[in-house]
């Protein structure tokens, strides 16, 4: 009997893990998924995960990709925001979805566009997962060649940057030199939940200004 995709029933918080995927039956449920949807993928040769996240995890999500907004756009550097977007390559059967990624060095490569197909497309220079119910293994980021992964855990930030092909922990990212990224993502998320988003985001606003433009 075959499982139709609308009988999968994953709750806020849980994983469903299918194996023995191929190619087109991977695109045939993103295609019946939809673009608007709560649930992320990640697809490794056969293997998908299918993940929907808890409320907070999409406030975090939110909250760490204005972040990045404010900072790109302040310091005036050019860039294509692309939320959470399939990221997929056939050839090498990958294909995941950040909570949220950036093109920034490569964003004039993907003006105008909607979708990414890695078969063609640069990777995102920065992606980022928020990790709340600890999934997200790195391997497919690596092996689709994203340069600068971001995971917000309960802990805080970590930045992993990709060297020779595996990705190793960094107290500094590379699109954004010189600047304090884990300590600054760290203290306005934690200013977020005691004072409250706009403030928190006026004060990161005011001390980019004040301290890198």
């Amino acid at each position: 009997m075959l499982l139709e995709l609308q009988q999968i029933i994953v709750k806020p918080g849980q994983q469903m893990l299918l194996q023995d995927i191929s190619w087109q039956q991977l695109e045939n449920i993103l295609d019946e998924m939809g673009e608007r949807r709560a649930a992320r993928i990640s697809y490794s040769n056969g293997w998908l995960e299918i993940m929907v996240p808890l409320p907070e995890h999409e406030k975090d999500k939110e909250l760490i990709g204005d972040l990045v907004k404010i900072l790109l756009e302040i310091l005036q550097i050019d860039f294509e925001p692309f939320g959470s977007t399939t990221l997929k390559n056939e050839r090498s059967r990958q294909a995941v979805e950040p909570d949220t990624s950036f093109y920034i060095q490569n964003q004039a490569a993907v003006i105008g566009k909607n979708r990414i197909d890695l078969n063609i497309d640069p990777p995102p220079d920065l992606a980022i997962e928020i990790d709340i119910t600890s999934r997200t293994p790195f391997e497919n980021y690596e092996i689709l060649g994203v340069p600068e992964l971001w995971r917000h855990t309960q802990q805080g930030l970590e930045i992993s940057v990709l060297r020779e092909g595996k990705y190793i922990k960094s107290e500094f990212s590379p699109n954004f030199p010189n600047i304090p990224i884990v300590e600054l993502v760290n203290e306005y998320v934690q200013q977020c939940l005691t004072i409250g988003r706009s403030q928190a985001m006026r004060n990161f606003r005011d001390w980019v200004k004040n301290n890198l433009s």
